[in-house]
């Protein structure tokens, strides 16, 4: 099992190297500083203004000083909409190389189908602005590696849109579970159910291009399916839990329910295996909302469960057979029962984790304005290019045993850790 030192070793290594390049002869060498008074304007260009584009311009509009200067988007009724969150006649244009030929952009906010991410986050960096990219990295492995490569090369910034890797609450948790609190954490499983089609509504029903165009997360030329719209979250938060990348995943899933055309499963339900044999299990539906979103943490010595507005502890009642570590017996003392009981379900009030002071906004706004921070002070995203890649490469493998139904093993296809 690599223990936390090698694993932050491994990744101050790579800090490191791309220190280096970012300080050396880089493609984007002769480029303007990087650093951005507080006070200046930064100006963004976007991708993308879909549904979720422009939740994260609203996001990013909330944080001073920054400005929408440039739309792209193919579907033209879109630049209306988005030109209502900007507020003003925003240039807009439907081919995303004129919007980078643009001048004055500080930075470029991706947010198209994944399937698209890595040519506009590439064309993005190589035009020598930073970048915002909404998650998944890309959908291939291959695909991220260019991702990474191109980082390294232009010594631009790039962030994933995975927002809740800045929620106080998730960092909380992880805090507790790199210093004991939870004993050893050997399962983490997480939920995202719905009861809802993910189906969006076509002002043509009849167009096949503008169904495919609107509810491209339904087909396989575009979409990573439910595991990747929902689950990179989850796998953003457990590679981090467990310092490590899945070394196999299983994966099962299928349109089960939704006969309705689509080609991506309805349902999937994925099992990854870390070193030292803990398991990530991954569970998403479509037909049943009872769990919701949610991650639980299971540890020796206790459980933590995260949902998408806070999180709570709960410590494991210490027996004389149990697995609870005697370190914690003193904090939570230790109960000596009958060698068999009833095991009902146990919780209790629970122990809710502190948000920090002077915390505001939603998990969005916080990840949006600690890009602009980074920005302003020339700093590396916490949610970098490496827990972009861990997470992609996390989702591509996991996908792919989906499809195949066969056990893959990450060695087989990695063949550069970034993480």
């Amino acid at each position: 099992m690599i223990n936390r030192r090698e694993f932050f070793g491994k990744a101050a290594g790579a800090l490191a190297a791309v220190s280096a390049i970012t300080s050396g002869d880089t493609l984007c060498a002769q480029s303007a500083p990087s650093t951005v008074p507080p006070s200046d304007q930064i100006n963004l260009g976007i991708i993308g203004p879909g549904s979720r584009g422009k939740s994260v311009m609203r996001a990013f509009l909330r944080v001073p000083g920054v400005r929408f200067t440039a739309l792209c988007d193919i579907y033209e009724p879109r630049f209306d909409e988005a030109r209502k969150v900007t507020g003003e006649q925003t240039p807009a244009f439907k081919d995303y190389r004129q919007l980078l030929d643009q001048k004055g952009l500080d930075a470029i906010v991706v947010s198209t189908p994944p399937c698209l991410h890595e040519e506009h986050v590439v064309a993005a960096l190589e035009s020598c602005r930073h970048v915002y990219g909404e998650k998944d990295m890309a959908l291939t492995v291959p695909a991220c590696d260019h991702v990474v490569a191109t980082v390294r090369k232009t010594g631009k910034f790039y962030q994933i849109g995975t927002q809740y890797h800045y929620a106080p609450w998730y960092q909380e948790a992880l805090r507790r579970i790199h210093s004991g609190k939870l004993g050893q954490v050997t399962h983490i499983y997480a939920y995202w159910h719905r009861n809802n089609n993910w189906r969006r509504p076509v002002p043509d029903p009849k167009d096949p291009k503008l169904e495919h165009l609107i509810n491209w997360r339904l087909y396989k030329e575009c979409s990573g399916g439910l595991l990747a719209e929902l689950g990179t979250h989850e796998a953003n938060f457990v590679n981090h839990a467990f310092e490590a990348l899945p070394e196999s995943v299983t994966g099962t899933g299928g349109v089960d329910y939704w006969k309705d055309g689509r080609e991506m499963p309805d349902n999937v339900q994925v099992v990854f295996r870390y070193p030292g044999g803990r398991t990530f299990f991954f569970s998403s539906i479509t037909t049943n909302r009872f769990e919701e979103e949610q991650i639980r943490v299971y540890g020796t010595g206790g459980t933590i469960v995260l949902t998408q507005a806070g999180g709570t502890a709960y410590y494991e009642p210490a027996t004389n057979n149990s697995a609870v570590p005697q370190e914690l017996f003193v904090e939570h003392g230790i109960t000596i029962g009958a060698s068999f009981r009833a095991e009902v379900p146990y919780s209790g009030p629970g122990d809710p984790l502190p948000l920090p002071e002077g915390i505001e906004g939603s998990a969005d706004y916080l990840a949006v304005r600690s890009f602009i921070e980074c920005l302003r002070k020339n700093q590396r995203p916490s949610a970098d290019d490496r827990a972009g890649w861990a997470s992609g490469v996390t989702i591509a493998l996991g996908n792919q045993a989906i499809t195949t139904g066969e056990r893959v093993k990450f060695a087989d296809h990695i063949k550069q850790s970034f993480a």
